[in-house]
């Protein structure tokens, strides 16, 4: 039974894609953001929430919708290998890229296996849990949207070629309410511009029209992913995507009799993804290509199947990549010896026994580190750890307590995406200002990108308005908790 929405005040949670905080306030500060200020100067302002790693949408928004990290959810990436399957999972990295691995298979794991088939059945998440209490969620332009009422989406004709599903038509686990571009329009006659989600005017629009009609379920979720590509090609200081979306935030605000009215109906969070970092202007200083730097190995080639001779396969995501090592013969910590000599990679890590070991391009030596142990970090998690703690910048104290500088809650997010499939691999992060390339890999020179766990892409902003409820800890993944607790 669904229980009156009207009882408490709905959620409305606007997650702008590569929103963060510098350019946020220089935004506000001159005068191009007045939606967003005054939901900041009536509400609370966190700068420095920390994300999920890598430091990638779908990762981010699993970690976001369930609570845990990809250990537990399950997506590792926007790009990553199967090895059950022996199968590379891509959810759309770049045209390139997406068109030699099969755009078929790629659309068809972004809209359809993303949800019902790669996150885990263990967890749950927001929408799941809302409605086993009776209350209804939306999802707005959101490719993870996992949820239990079965929708019936629809490809349109001209894009039936691109997927797999029979007649231009498949059921789905999604929210009570459900908008995703072309696939389910809550407006009949609403336009998406892109294929399989709308752009910012088409998400505000399916958010007003909800407003409109009186149907705001007790928690919704709308994406703005349209600043991502142009901060990757303007450099993560500009500001005009923020004004854009600002703009359609005003809209929104003025269908109330007044902005404070706004506040006093809905409880309203504004946040960021991820970050960006600047990335350099020179191809042969800051582009790693992995396949050069391991050209002495077979690397799986990605428009062919997976071969039994095939040593390595190389799955990049911008600034992190994940190098599998097929070859059983052939020890994790050898790609690494070669990986070493590359001084624009900052971190290289991998499960060694029960353990994750850390080296790095950039300085000697080396780190191991688990789970339980004498030294306590900011967030309460307990850890061992042997060797040069200043590979990950870490800080501690005679009482042996453990605070994080370069790469925010970096012992769980390593541990936790090197347990979050099966395989044998390294992790790879690049300094700031250089991004990796493999086989047909997009990349982003005299621009901005992430993925890594760096804290230029690792901290985003939080806005909250309307409730004076915080989360107990600075950290995305701690956010289905606050939602929740915002719900009774």
């Amino acid at each position: 039974m669904k229980k009156n929405v009207t009882s408490f005040k709905p959620v409305i949670l606007l997650n702008i894609d590569s929103l963060m905080a510098e350019p946020l306030e220089v935004a506000i500060q001159t005068g191009r953001a007045p939606a967003l200020k005054f939901l900041m100067e009536n509400g609370s302002y966190i700068p420095n929430m920390v994300t999920s790693f890598p430091t990638m949408s779908v990762t981010i928004d699993s970690s976001l919708l369930t609570g845990t990290y990809a250990d537990k959810h399950h997506i590792p990436g926007l790009n990553w290998f199967d090895d059950s399957r022996k199968e590379i999972i891509n959810y759309g990295t770049g045209f390139r890229e997406t068109f030699r691995l099969g755009m078929r298979r790629s659309v068809h794991n972004m809209l359809y296996r993303l949800n019902n088939e790669h996150m885990s059945s263990e967890v749950t998440t927001i929408y799941e849990e809302l409605a086993d209490r009776g209350i209804p969620s939306a999802s707005i332009n959101s490719f993870v949207y996992r949820g239990n009422t079965p929708q019936r989406l629809r490809v349109p004709r001209l894009f039936s070629t691109l997927t797999r599903f029979k007649d231009g038509k498949w059921t789905t686990d999604a929210t009570t309410i459900f908008s995703l571009g072309t696939f389910s329009k809550l407006r009949s006659w609403g336009v998406a511009t892109q294929i399989a989600a709308g752009n910012y005017k088409y998400t505000a629009r399916e958010l007003r029209y909800l407003i409109r009609k009186r149907k705001l379920p007790g928690f919704t979720f709308c994406i703005f992913q349209d600043m991502d590509a142009r901060i990757h090609f303007k450099g993560p200081m500009d500001i005009k995507g923020i004004a854009k979306i600002d703009r359609e935030i005003q809209k929104t605000l003025n269908l109330y009799p007044s902005w404070e009215e706004a506040l006093n109906r809905n409880i309203w969070l504004v946040m960021g993804d991820n970050g960006q970092s600047p990335t350099g202007s020179r191809y042969r200083d800051f582009i790693i290509d992995l396949r050069k730097q391991l050209k002495k190995y077979r690397i799986s080639r990605i428009e062919r199947p997976v071969s039994v001779k095939d040593q390595l396969v190389l799955c990049v995501n911008q600034r992190m990549a994940y190098i599998y090592v097929l070859d059983q013969q052939l020890p994790l910590s050898t790609i690494a010896e070669v990986l070493k000599n590359d001084q624009r990679i900052d971190i290289i890590a991998w499960k060694d026994e029960d353990s994750i070991h850390v080296e790095s391009g950039m300085r000697e030596g080396s780190l191991q580190f688990h789970p339980g142990g004498e030294y306590t970090d900011v967030y309460h998690q307990t850890w061992s750890m042997e060797g040069d703690y200043q590979l990950l910048d870490l800080n501690l104290t005679k009482e042996k307590e453990l605070s994080y500088g370069d790469y925010p809650d970096a012992f769980v997010r390593l541990h936790s995406v090197l347990h979050s499939h099966s395989g044998r691999y390294i992790v790879v992060n690049a300094k700031p200002g250089c991004e990796f390339k493999a086989q047909s890999t997009p990349f982003h020179l005299a621009g901005a990108a992430h993925g890594s766990l760096h804290k230029q892409e690792s901290l985003v902003p939080l806005i909250i308005s309307g409730t004076t409820e915080k989360p107990i800890f600075r950290r995305v993944v701690d956010l289905k908790a606050y939602i929740l607790k915002l719900i009774p």
